[in-house]
């Protein structure tokens, strides 16, 4: 059964997001931008039919909404290459991180690609709008943009107007894995999902479990002193 897609509703910002960039790109990040990007890039019509997108066969899809720097994205699809993994980020100089990562110097254009990674650089809801139903078998937001203040609080991704939206991708039983350090946003997603009858959301762990490989932000946390929260939603 094919269910409409939900509206972005009203009153939710154009973007959940910032800046795209931070400082200039230096000529090395342009040349990943402009010759590695456009090779791994996910196109408009690969996103309608997400699991014929990739070089090879694959045994789920998994989608990384704001991939930061990169290290998980590219950690679980090292572990797990039979998947096929869209990581979405606006951020340029995140994506030149990432692609740093997988083209050697010199090789932009030619360095062989990751047949099971492709990169989504708009924003993350654009895509999931794009996506079929039911086509995800995980979702992956790991120690998102907290947008502590009180007049921004509508850009943060986990929320109850993005709840159908992010439902109607996931297939019953899928998971939705949550990490955060800022207290503001960890009672955030108590309260937005105590709202929803679409996920149930079990107590979350507070030591990174197995198989949630670690990021740049949580170990800034740990040496920070903040206690980051780890959930794991299952789709109803």
């Amino acid at each position: 059964m094919t269910h409409p897609r939900p509206p972005i509703a009203e009153g939710v910002p154009n973007r959940l997001y910032g800046r795209r960039r931070g400082h200039p790109l230096r000529p090395r990040q342009q040349l990943l931008m402009d010759a590695t990007l456009p090779r791994l890039r996910l196109s408009l019509e690969q996103a309608a039919t997400p699991a014929a997108a990739f070089g090879v066969p694959v045994v789920e899809v998994w989608l990384e909404v704001g991939f930061g720097g990169g290290e998980h994205a590219l950690a679980q699809h090292v572990a797990r290459p039979d998947v096929g993994y869209i990581a979405s980020e606006v951020f340029e100089n995140g994506l030149c991180s990432l692609l740093t990562r997988l083209a050697p110097e010199g090789e932009e254009a030619t360095a062989p690609l990751p047949p099971t990674l492709r990169l989504w650089s708009q924003d993350a809801r654009q895509l999931l709008h794009l996506m079929p139903d039911a086509c995800l078998d995980r979702l992956f937001l790991m120690f998102p943009d907290p947008w502590p203040k009180a007049r921004h609080s509508k850009r943060r991704f986990v929320q109850p107007t993005m709840f159908g939206l992010v439902a109607r991708v996931l297939k019953p039983g899928a998971l939705w894995r949550i990490a955060s350090d800022d207290p503001t946003y960890q009672a955030w997603v108590r309260e937005s999902f105590a709202q929803t009858t679409l996920f149930r959301l079990p107590e979350p762990a507070t030591v990174r479990p197995a198989g949630w490989p670690p990021t740049r932000y949580e170990q800034k946390a740990l040496r920070e002193g903040r206690q980051p929260l780890y959930w794991e939603a299952v789709r109803k």
